[in-house]
């Protein structure tokens, strides 16, 4: 059965919504950042950080996109993006799943993804397991 995580941007987030686009940069972004750690480090940290390439599905590109790993330990993590209404408030939001197959590989990579996204948008996120993170500044 699938799992999902949601990055929810909320009331005191860095963002006041959220494109696929926006998701596919921030994560080149990720993996510019552990390709500079690795240098430093004398070590391509950026492939153990992001085994994955980005891929879409002809005619899907404005949904969703997933990646797909590129060893036998990590298969897919899915990404789409959504606004929900909450009472007189719409929540643009982030929404990672785990689809049928996925390995533990798969799903550890999604919560680090998940963490350091919420991280950057200063996001609500709401793991696979059902707890929430806030990053976001509550008052």
């Amino acid at each position: 059965m699938s799992q999902s995580a949601y990055i929810s941007l909320v009331q005191g987030s860095s963002a006041d919504r959220v494109t696929l686009d926006d998701v596919k940069e921030r994560l080149r972004h990720y993996r510019e950042q552990t390709s500079l750690t690795g240098r430093q480090l004398d070590w391509d940290y950026a492939e153990a950080a992001f085994p994955y390439t980005v891929e879409s599905k002809p005619g899907e590109e404005d949904r969703w996109f997933y990646l797909k790993g590129k060893s036998p330990l990590y298969r897919f993590i899915l990404f789409g993006t959504g606004v929900r209404s909450d009472g007189e408030r719409d929540i643009p939001y982030v929404q990672v799943v785990l689809p049928d197959g996925a390995t533990h590989g798969d799903k550890s990579k999604a919560n680090e993804y998940c963490k350091w996204l919420g991280k950057q948008w200063q996001a609500e996120v709401k793991m696979f397991n059902g707890r929430t993170i806030y990053y976001n500044p509550r008052k």
